[in-house]
């Protein structure tokens, strides 16, 4: 998380230990009196706009430019009038505009807040020397003095001098440009922001937060995106077109009125076409949609799924397949021994003991060299001593691409001894075994990994050596699959999606592992059969195989671009700095929180705080519950829009061709423009925004949506259609029924209000029907039951009712607009059945 600016922030890269031992770090009390003097490791807080910014920002929207064109058409008309008495309708639609922006800004804020406590989920922890111990902290607690343990894949996190380095190499490009990675020995400065593509050393930090070399250029930082997504553009852009649309089309009607009726009923015209505006806006549409993703987002974070950029979401809700890791995703990460297959078993111990980066003091560093070392005691090796013995003089880290690890040693007597450990298949190929020997020990190799054990094998040589090797055996682990892994499979598949796996471990092992969590292969392809295939037969092979192992970083990029070749929606796992280049290209970066590297988590749009499997299709659910809402809400508000706008160009031409008249001799608006914003208030407001909040568990019973499917797709317009067609006919059935049973005009008036009314706020519930069964929403029963009891008292209350040019109704009137609104009802639950029922059919 971002701090304040440091008021004295800018020490020094001075020495910090204050003459003590380097090696012990600093005491916790040191550590304290140090944050409270220099401040957070973390970069100042970006400028952030006030509250008039934001205001002015909320009215930046094509459906607010008509809103604000039929505020000025009405004041127009009003002082054409002769600007008797108050504007009522213009200050309604300046109320509803300020409403809007005001809640506008104040989901602003909230977003941000909620963005704000994700970042701080995601801040990245550090593995720190403190009274002689090593602890996990937040890096935002680094001070100057601090010795931080560096691995491949960290992001350096404050800027501080190299100790204790092996093979140290950085890549500085984030600072300098430079793409060409950096040597580092001891002495050398390393630079906040700057990544480890190799080794291992010690920082000792020298300038933290905004005295850093990162800190200086935090103008050009910015971690977690809010801009715009691509659901939110097309929102915009259809926004702008329906805004067109309506402008041009109460543009011709106003002309049309004055050729038929001169510029006598000037003002009324204007009304007709304000009242004709507003009723199609959907007003509340910007914000839904901000409160959709936000309510999302905030969602995701309870469930340990943090989103970094808000485009994820609407991606999420299309993935069809998913590329997993094994270690750590769909298995536990927790490493046991099953069995050291060795003749030589000391010398296996000590190749264990030696050839191990993790902490034997403190019980730090990967899991697997943990457990390794936990074996080693168990059978009575002297860790600390063996260490002490064989002191480490140079080494080679494990890498994906030669899959090893070597260590080089002073053995007691003085020479140099190398220990190996890694791959079976690349220690054995080093050894000096006879070859029917080396096929002996491959079979065994192979023989366990089928039973989903993971094997590594073991050599040493004399000097500083990788090959000519003696053959020290083989050890089994055993990871097993998470409990909740195999379910979280089936309820991916069952949603549409294909689960990969994607692993650098034996074939056979992942064929194994893939089994007890349902993904079943007949065959697992290696990285070396990936490079035997063009991408035409890879796209073949990747119909049938759902398992991938032996793969490099250049292996998983081409598996990503051949699946998205035929228009597949990927998410891809990763937690190392091996996997980052997948992880920017996948349609869906998903990275480790746990055990990932910096770099994977920041190029990830997706980081999972439990490492969890499950986790990425909860994730996934969710992106497909928050586009359901959205496009329920369309469905809403779409169909009770298009009936106001029926109703009121059906009743205005129908009264021009009968000739109805007002009560002061103009053509007769079957709504008033200040009744169609109070009945879009009623309904585009609080129930509206209670759709946000549907759950619909039932979204991962069906196939992904295709990611470029349109917004207003066949079946959404045909309910559009279907339904506000019918309450756009029964509003006019009303206009002309009741005047012919002697019902006059100002008590018809109100009745159509209180009939639409009603009729919008009913069919909120049909607007549901057409995506999967949502559940229970006491939001949304509560928003409707108000809104019902609101249009009662807008008729009940004399001084509303005047505002709103509304009449009393007699009982029987009451009785006949809730049978109205109610059959209405019914006919919107039709139509979404209906359509419910030819999809399926379609479906088969």
């Amino acid at each position: 998380m971002r701090a304040p600016a440091l008021a004295r922030g800018m020490h020094s890269g001075a020495d910090v230990t204050d003459g003590k031992d380097p090696r012990a770090g600093l005491t916790a009390l040191e550590a304290r009196e140090r944050l409270a003097s220099y401040g957070p490791n973390a970069l100042p807080l970006p400028v952030r706009a006030g509250f008039f910014a934001r205001l002015a920002r909320q009215l930046k929207s094509a459906l607010i430019y008509l809103l604000l064109g039929a505020l000025a058409l009405d004041l127009l008309g009003w002082l054409y009038a002769g600007g008797h008495g108050a504007p009522v309708e213009a200050l309604a639609i300046l109320a509803v505009l300020v409403l809007n922006a005001g809640l506008g800004v104040l989901q602003e804020y909230r977003s941000e807040s909620a963005l704000d406590e994700l970042e701080r989920l995601g801040t990245p922890h550090v593995w720190v020397i403190r009274d002689g111990a090593l602890s996990r902290i937040e890096a935002t607690e680094l001070v100057p003095g601090d010795r931080v343990r560096l691995e491949a894949g960290d992001r350096i996190a404050a800027d501080g001098r190299a100790d204790a380095s092996e093979s140290l190499c950085t890549d500085e490009s984030l600072l300098t440009g430079e793409s060409q990675s950096v040597e580092k020995k001891d002495g050398d400065e390393l630079m906040c922001g700057t990544l480890v593509v190799r080794g291992r050393a010690e920082l000792v930090v020298t300038r933290t937060g905004a005295a850093s070399t990162m800190g200086k250029l935090a103008g050009t930082l910015e971690r977690i995106q809010t801009g715009k997504t691509p659901l939110e553009g097309r929102i915009d852009v259809l926004g702008a077109r329906l805004a067109r649309y309506v402008a041009l089309l109460a543009l011709l009607f106003m002309v049309m009125g004055i050729a038929v009726d001169g510029l006598a009923h000037f003002p009324t015209l204007v009304m007709f076409a304000v009242a004709l505006g507003v009723a199609v806006v959907p007003e509340s549409m910007p914000m839904m949609m901000t409160l959709a993703l936000a309510f999302g987002v905030q969602r995701m974070g309870r469930r340990n799924a943090v989103v970094r950029r808000l485009s994820a979401v609407e991606a999420l809700g299309s993935v069809t397949v998913i590329a997993s890791d094994k270690t750590g995703t769909l298995t536990e990460n927790r490493l046991t021994v099953k069995s050291l297959l060795s003749d030589r078993e000391a010398d296996a111990l000590l190749a264990l003991t030696v050839a191990n980066d993790a902490d034997h003091e403190h019980d730090a560093g990967d899991p697997l060299e943990r457990g390794l070392l936990a074996f080693a005691r168990s059978r009575g090796a002297d860790v600390p001593a063996l260490r002490q013995a064989n002191a480490r003089v140079s080494s080679r880290p494990f890498d994906s691409r030669w899959k090893f690890m070597r260590v080089t040693v002073v053995a007691p007597g003085g020479s140099l001894k190398s220990y190996v450990k890694g791959a079976p298949e690349r220690v054995l190929e080093r050894s000096t075994l006879e070859p029917a020997e080396r096929q002996r020990w491959a079979e065994r190799a192979e023989e366990q990994a089928r039973e989903g054990y993971k094997v590594l094998a073991l050599g040493t040589g004399s000097g500083d050596t990788e090959t000519e090797l003696e053959f020290l055996g083989l050890v089994t682990l055993w990871d097993p699959p998470r409990p909740t892994a195999l379910q979280a499979v089936r309820a991916a598949q069952a949603a549409g999606i294909r689960v990969l796996m994607v692993t650098g471990d034996h074939p056979e092992t992942a064929r194994a592992i893939g089994a007890k969590v349902g993904i079943v292969a007949e065959r697992a392809l290696t990285g070396a059969d990936l490079d035997a295939l063009s991408d035409e037969e890879l796209d073949r092979a990747l119909q049938s195989v759902s398992v991938f192992a032996r793969l490099l970083p250049d292996h998983k990029l081409r598996i990503i671009d051949v699946l998205q070749a035929r228009g597949e929606v990927v998410a891809m796992t990763g937690d190392g700095l091996n996997d980052a280049p997948a992880l920017k290209r996948a349609d869906i970066g998903v990275a480790m929180g746990l055990r990932g590297s910096e770099v994977a988590r920041e190029v990830a749009d997706v980081v999972l705080l439990d490492d969890e499997f499950s986790t990425i299709v909860v994730a996934v659910e969710e992106g497909r519950m928050i586009y359901e809402n959205m496009l329920n809400f369309i469905r809403y508000t779409f169909s009770s829009n298009v009936a106001l706008m029926l109703l009121v160009l059906g009743g205005t031409v129908g009264s021009i061709i009968v000739g109805l008249e007002n009560e002061v001799g103009a053509v007769l608006v079957p709504l008033t423009a200040l009744q169609v914003l109070w009945i879009n208030f009623l309904g585009d407001g609080p129930p509206a925004l209670a759709l946000s909040a549907d759950r619909s568990p039932g979204t991962m019973q069906r196939c992904p949506r295709p990611r470029t499917s349109p917004l207003l797709d066949r079946e959404t317009l045909a309910f559009v259609l279907g339904d506000g067609g019918f309450k756009a006919a029964m509003g006019l059935l009303l206009l002309i029924a009741l005047p012919a049973f002697g019902t006059a005009i100002a008590v018809t008036g109100t009745a159509v209000f209180v009939y639409e009314s009603f009729a919008k706020l009913l069919s909120v519930y049909p607007a549901r029907r057409l995506g999967p069964r949502p559940g229970p929403n006491a939001w949304l029963h509560g928003s409707v039951a108000a809104g019902l009891t609101l249009v009662l008292l807008c008729v009940a209350l004399p001084p509303v009712r005047s505002a709103l040019r509304l009449t009393a109704l007699e009982p029987w009137l009451w009785g006949l607009l809730a049978g109205a609104a109610l059959v209405t009802s019914a006919s919107g639950e039709a139509v979404a059945r209906a359509l419910t029922w030819s999809r399926s059919r379609a479906n088969g």
